[in-house]
């Protein structure tokens, strides 16, 4: 089920997620309409709370497409030995390592783009989709994104990552341009991502 994606400036995206208990089979549901609801907006992750769910679950998947397929050259080889579609519950950082910055989309903010600094390597552990524990250790795209959704489920933005002279810009932009049309954007496949 395609779920709505909630858009900046939302005040729900700002409440803060709860951990879960258990991995029931309706949180599992969940995180299958979310993947769902991820593709269908051409997005490589999402956040419960973009979904107005308050709980920390996030799902992501950033294999890249080739003619419709996936295809893995472009990915690392720490991403390379991820899960993918990668789904964790309770997702937390255990540990971090080096700095990069990239051109971050949100799905939640659509069409516009920002340089983001984040965490080059991190460690992360949560539950996975059948309630079992597990950690996983990443860099590229993956770790951006997870770092990324994390702070949705915080209740922050990509927006608050930026200086206040970029922030106060963007926000501007947006009250003034608004979101385009799903309907009428632009699909090229060579478009940058959303998380």
């Amino acid at each position: 089920m395609i779920l709505e994606i909630l858009k900046y400036p939302d005040p729900r995206l700002r409440k803060r997620c709860e951990p879960v208990a258990e991995v029931t089979p309706e949180l599992k549901k969940l995180a299958e309409d979310m993947l769902e609801t991820m593709y269908a907006s051409r997005g490589i992750g999402l956040a419960a709370a973009q979904v107005n769910q308050q709980i920390r679950l996030l799902v992501a998947d950033i294999r890249p497409k080739e003619n419709g397929r996936y295809k893995v050259d472009d990915m690392t080889d720490l991403e390379r030995q991820a899960p993918m579609p990668f789904i964790i519950f309770n997702p937390e950082i255990v540990s971090k390592d080096g700095k990069t910055t990239y051109d971050e989309g949100c799905l939640s903010v659509p069409s516009y783009f920002e340089t983001v600094e984040r965490t080059k390597v991190i460690e992360i552990r949560g539950l996975d989709i059948n309630g079992q524990e597990f950690m996983v250790k990443t860099d590229g795209l993956l770790a951006i994104c997870l770092q990324h959704e994390i702070d949705h489920l915080d209740g922050k933005l990509f927006l608050d990552r930026l200086t206040p002279i970029r922030a106060t810009r963007l926000k501007a932009k947006i009250k003034k341009n608004g979101y385009p049309d799903p309907d009428k954007a632009d699909q090229d496949d060579d478009q940058e991502v959303e998380m």
